[in-house]
């Protein structure tokens, strides 16, 4: 909870500095394209305030998505933050489309601008300011693992480039008389709209459910490895309640003859772990491994060779045999790309009915959740 807290607090400091500098942007920008009649700096000093905007939305969302966890909300209030991430997306897109309406516009029909040195002055003061700010906010956005943070910084980032785009548009035409603020404008817009529709991508991902990163996923597993008693980690299944938020479950393979108690102890131990490391809430459950049994390790080896005839399938785990009842189980993964992976599951009961006309087989399909 402290550590929420503290990760709340410190994207609420961030984004109010940021407030901070974009209104001071958006008086000087103001003042100079009013003095300048220059549609492009005033559409800078807007877009600035949109800018502290964001900020304003982020800090609303990570107070909201700070919020301790509920009976509503078992699972906290994380995810609120992928929302206000999607509404940045929006403004970002705003500002774009915006953006290239003026450019056309001004395109068709110049202005006439009226720039100083004093207006080339203040304008690159802002590039620099953004540049910082926008670099500044990635890296806290990276730190705090805050997607409006990091949405925030690509904002400003982008920002930055417009006001390249004015000022070079303001010495040429002081210098040659010729306003290239439309063209440039508009080309700076198409990278503005590219940047807000990646966002909005990346964000519907999160609040859809995306695969978690295969980095994770392995140092997961070979963490649970790592204890003696394991003897492999399959199904591990990862869920996001938001960027600080992660709940799972996972199966880990244990020796048939192992106690209840040791087996209580294991799975405590474990689970504390994975918390301790990860932050990951798991759930474990537990396949039982038939190690003293060779039939079943004959069986075993017989059906992973048949299996290996199909490229489809990317793993088989939980086997286990009980021969008193003459019945074996165990789960396939197939890739996602596979058709019809019931019909190849038939296929191979029906191998295996033949090579061992005594015993059922229990085959569970499973989806390929992590790497």
């Amino acid at each position: 909870m402290d550590k929420e807290y503290n990760r709340t607090s410190e994207i609420i400091k961030v984004s109010f500095r940021g407030i901070a500098v974009n209104l001071l942007l958006v008086i000087f920008k103001a003042g100079v394209g009013l003095a300048a009649h220059s549609i492009a700096v005033i559409l800078d000093a807007v877009n600035n305030l949109s800018d502290a905007l964001s900020s304003v939305i982020t800090i609303i969302g990570a107070k909201l998505a700070g919020k301790a966890a509920d009976r509503q909300h078992p699972y906290g209030h994380g995810r609120i933050e992928y929302i206000t991430d999607f509404a940045i997306a929006i403004l970002i897109l705003i500002a774009g489309l915006t953006s290239l309406k003026e450019s056309i516009l001004k395109i068709i029909t110049p202005d006439e601008t009226n720039h100083t040195f004093v207006s080339l002055i203040v304008i690159a003061a802002a590039i620099a300011a953004k540049i910082i700010l926008g670099l500044y906010y990635r890296k806290k956005g990276k730190e705090l693992n805050s997607g409006s943070l990091s949405a925030s910084g690509t904002d400003a980032l982008f920002d930055s480039v417009i006001s390249v785009a004015t000022f070079i548009s303001a010495v040429v035409s002081m210098t040659l008389h010729v306003n290239l603020e439309g063209i440039l404008g508009a080309v700076i817009s198409m990278f503005i709209l590219k940047a807000g529709a990646e966002i909005m991508m990346n964000t519907m991902n999160h609040i859809i459910g995306e695969r978690f990163p295969a980095e994770l996923t392995a140092k997961i597993r070979d963490r649970l490895c790592e204890h003696p008693e394991v003897l492999g980690a399959y199904d591990l299944i990862l869920h996001s309640y938001g960027p600080e938020e992660s709940f799972g479950s996972v199966h880990i393979e244990l020796d048939d003859n192992i106690t209840v108690r040791k087996l209580d102890t294991i799975t405590r131990t474990l689970t504390a772990q994975i918390y301790q490391e990860f932050g990951v809430i798991l759930t474990i459950g537990v396949y039982a491994s038939n190690t003293d049994s060779e039939t079943a390790k004959e069986m075993k080896h017989a059906i992973r060779n048949t299996i290996e005839k199909y490229p489809q399938i990317l793993q088989m785990h939980g086997f286990y045999t009980e021969e008193a009842v003459r019945a074996v189980s165990f789960d396939l993964i197939f890739d996602f790309k596979t058709e019809s992976p019931e019909s190849i599951t038939d296929e191979i009961r029906r191998a295996l009915n033949i090579r061992y006309p005594d015993y059922q087989f229990f085959i569970n399909i499973d989806r390929d959740f992590s790497d």
